[in-house]
């Protein structure tokens, strides 16, 4: 018998609830083909629990997050839900949710495939070599902060503690250990006292607990070129929550779609919360067409993360790679977007692949 977990799933808006529909045939593939029994409850998320309930994040869903042992997210929001000034949005419930999991650390590995190096619009021979986790800081910083507005001025308060700065670029470097032995810090200490906070802690941090990694400070706008111009120097980065989320869109152009990358965030002692790191595409949803691959491989992290499950996780990104190597593609990725796949194809040949 293989193991016992609950997973509670939030499909969310847009294309949300097709890509999760993919997991739950990938997760129910793999768990009987491995005897694990793997217990799935859909919670609400977004605009759809706006229009249910009045709240972006229920208590009934939080709830359920608690109570499993990893959460799987589609995407939130759309234009139905898209005024800037409206006192209830989705992406409050994506902070809710990332705040009651107490999920810190938020990884976005990029590892361009050979197959599809064709599909970015970065130069093939840029490509070469690149292999990088972004660690991006996810309960703190500006997102978190204090806002005000009146009718003559806004502001949003970027505050982190110590401890913050502390456990994300410990986490970061601990990855790093597993790896190249290489951390960049991402920050703007030229501009920001935050960041000159940022940059202090770490320094002081990396010199007492891993004498042993190379550590790199990099003022983000410097990152965002080095990205693009030579991706493969990196191996570790770790920057703050909005940093981070820029940096990641940014990266994801290097794997030639936002439809190919996963991510994992990730708490003490918490469940895990897993998700692809495109929103929720309401310009193709309910098409059937949205690239499934990036859901399918937050499942691989989930089955490593947070149930131990390494030769499971390697198998199913196998299963991917082999797939794309085979020349089955969505439409975002497509050479020839005539032969294109739809969703549930592409998945049953990801789970034929596995």
């Amino acid at each position: 018998m293989g193991i016992r977990a609950s997973i509670t799933v939030l499909d969310g808006d847009g294309i949300g609830p097709e890509v999760t529909a993919a997991a739950k045939a990938v997760i129910d593939h793999i768990a009987a083909k491995e005897d694990h029994e793997f217990s799935l409850q859909h919670a609400l998320i977004g605009g759809e629990a706006i229009d249910e309930s009045g709240d972006p994040f229920p208590p009934d869903s939080a709830a359920a997050c608690l109570a499993s042992d990893a959460v799987l997210l589609g995407a939130v929001g759309g234009p139905k839900w898209d005024d800037p000034n409206a006192a209830i949005r989705p992406e409050q419930g994506l902070l809710k949710l990332r705040r009651t999991l107490k999920a810190y650390a938020n990884l976005r590995p990029v590892k361009p495939l050979a197959a599809l190096a064709g599909s970015a619009p970065i130069r093939s021979e840029l490509l070469e070599g690149v292999d990088l986790v972004v660690v991006r800081e996810l309960t703190g910083g500006i997102y978190f902060g204090d806002k005000q507005r009146t009718a003559d001025f806004a502001s949003d308060v970027c505050l982190y503690e110590r401890h913050e700065v502390e456990r994300i670029v410990r986490f970061a470097a601990n990855l790093a250990r597993t790896r190249g032995r290489r951390l960049c810090s991402v920050d703007k200490a030229n501009i920001l006292e935050t960041s000159r906070f940022w940059r202090d802690i770490t320094t002081s941090l990396m010199t007492r607990e891993f004498p042993d990694i190379e550590v790199e400070h990099m003022l983000v706008d410097a990152a965002a070129m080095h990205l693009l111009r030579r991706p493969a120097h990196f191996d570790v980065i770790v920057t703050d929550n909005m940093f981070g989320d820029i940096l990641t869109d940014e990266a994801s152009m290097l794997a030639g779609s936002m439809g190919l990358l996963p991510s994992a965030s990730l708490g003490d002692d918490m469940p895990g919360l897993y998700e692809p790191i495109h929103g929720s595409a309401p310009d193709i949803a309910g098409q059937g067409i949205a690239n499934p691959c990036a859901m399918i491989a937050s499942v691989a992290m989930m089955f490593r993360h947070s149930f131990g499950l390494d030769e499971t996780a390697d198998r199913l990104q196998l299963a991917i790679e082999k797939t794309l190597e085979r020349g089955i593609r969505t439409a975002d990725i497509a050479i020839d977007r005539q032969q294109a796949v739809n969703t549930r194809e592409m998945t049953n040949a990801i789970i034929a692949a596995y």
